[in-house]
């Protein structure tokens, strides 16, 4: 074999993680649709035990967070590394095993999940067998990705390097952590944590499940692919450096924020509150550095769809970490609480940020990776932009004045004491939101369906490319 054939990149492992991205993106935005349609129309789920609501809802979240958002960082980490590097991925095989190890996890989640076995916490509803493999799979992935940094030809370790590392360490130590069980039998076990202490570690793992998984690993991709595709350098390389370090040790702070009004200390809600205000800076000074990456290249909006992916993500970045520190105070927290306004800020943060700039970020990979000019159908991706965009806006726009109204009418009393709505009225007022949702669900679902014909066309008329590596500058 001689040296050129020797210098290529290993992007198998890029390219199955890039198709498996779009098909689990149908798969669970499939399982959301059919969940948001319960809510509105509940006989839906024909009195099936594994299709009801309780069942499919954790079934949808892990798909999204972890078969999609995963499969999209594992791909774009495993891409991104080498090329900064100027190296091959350390431990091909270990790559390899990453990826059938988090398809397997992926299908175990698919089948417990409708059939009831679940720990209980909020997206972590694995039982301990799974939770072993999720480890193991990690720790590999773990050691490929700083095996790689550690053997990069280039003394420079670029931003997006930086936002994956870290979002790997903390993920690790937060699934650790926050899974550590007592087995009562093969698929069911007890926390190893009780009362407000198992609280607050859960939601210190699913905050910054949202923190690390959701954002510092999406910053990973946005610090690449926006540069390269606006074919400008990143605004302020020293402001996204202040934007990593401050983001990563806010964010660890900010989880108290979701026990506002429990039975855990004061002082600790408060501490969440504030430490969720501060996180407005780091996450602003990110979005700015993305957004003003354009400068000078703003006509490129006009004609580039992969790029008005990318960008507008940003937008709904931003929206979603000015309004997360918001709803964080208490009195504002006192409203929104335990109503679909929290939906609708999930969902502005999951569809808008996680899901525009993976959709752009695999539409930057694809052509590359199957060695095409571009993209089968541009035309395809500006339908699936305006589909993504308009369902986002209908189903946050839904959730919002839905949990504002539900907010105030569960506070709302009588002179004499009395509540003036029952329960059951809130519900009843609710139901036209709840059938807006449903239809911007399938607004977004189309569009990814659009892409997965889109990807899986570029992919069979190409074949895949080998990408040299350049030769180390002397």
């Amino acid at each position: 074999m001689n040296a050129t054939q020797q210098a290529v990149y290993d992007d198998t492992v890029v390219r199955q993680f890039s198709i498996m991205t779009v098909v689990w993106g149908v798969v669970g935005m499939l399982v959301g649709v059919i969940v948001a349609s319960q809510l509105a129309w509940p006989e839906l789920n024909f009195g099936i035990p594994f299709l009801s609501y309780g069942r499919l809802r954790p079934l949808h979240t892990n798909a999204v967070i972890f078969a999609f958002g995963g499969c999209a960082l594992f791909a774009t980490s495993y891409y991104v590394v080498q090329r900064t590097c100027h190296t091959a991925l350390f431990a091909p095989a270990l790559a390899k095993f990453t990826f059938w190890g988090w398809q397997l996890i992926i299908v175990l989640a698919a089948v417990t999940l409708p059939l009831g076995y679940t720990s209980g916490k909020e997206y972590a509803e694995l039982e301990w067998p799974i939770d072993i493999l999720i480890a193991v799979v990690w720790v590999a992935y773990a050691i490929v990705f700083f095996g790689t940094v550690g053997i990069r030809k280039v003394k420079h370790i670029y931003v997006a390097n930086w936002f994956y590392g870290a979002f790997i360490i903390a993920v690790a130590l937060l699934h650790i952590v926050n899974s550590a069980a007592m087995p009562a039998g093969l698929l069911k076990s007890y926390s190893a944590y009780a009362g407000a202490q198992d609280a607050m570690i859960q939601w210190w793992y699913g905050h910054n499940a949202v923190g690390f998984f959701l954002t510092a690993g999406f910053l990973g991709m946005m610090y690449y692919f926006i540069p390269k595709q606006a074919g400008r350098p990143v605004y302020s390389y020293r402001l996204s450096i202040v934007h990593f370090w401050a983001l990563i040790f806010t964010y660890m702070w900010a989880g108290p924020h979701h026990l506002h009004y429990t039975a855990l200390p004061d002082w600790t809600q408060s501490l969440g509150m504030v430490f969720s205000l501060v996180l407005l800076a780091p996450s602003w000074g990110g979005m700015i550095n993305g957004i003003m990456t354009l400068s000078g290249a703003w006509h490129k909006l006009r004609d580039d769809p992969i790029l008005r992916f990318l960008i507008v993500s940003l937008s709904f970045y931003g929206m979603s970490t000015f309004e997360g520190p918001m709803m964080s105070i208490k009195t504002v927290n006192a409203l929104s609480h335990y109503t679909d306004w929290t939906v609708g800020h999930v969902h502005s943060g999951a569809l808008g940020w996680v899901g525009l700039v993976s959709m752009g970020s695999i539409y930057f990979l694809v052509p590359r990776l199957f060695g095409q000019k571009q993209m089968a159908s541009v035309k395809a991706i500006e339908v699936h932009f305006w589909l993504a965009t308009i369902g986002i806006v209908l189903y946050i726009a839904a959730m919002w004045i839905a949990g504002v109204m539900q907010g105030l009418m569960w506070r709302a009393i009588n002179p004499d004491g009395t509540l003036t709505y029952t329960f059951v009225e809130s519900v009843k007022a609710t139901y036209p939101f709840y059938v807006i949702r449903v239809l911007g669900g399938v607004l977004y679902l189309g569009g990814m369906l659009i892409m997965l014909w889109n990807v899986l066309k570029t992919a069979t008329a190409g074949q895949a490319q080998a990408a040299v590596i350049p030769a180390p500058a002397h």
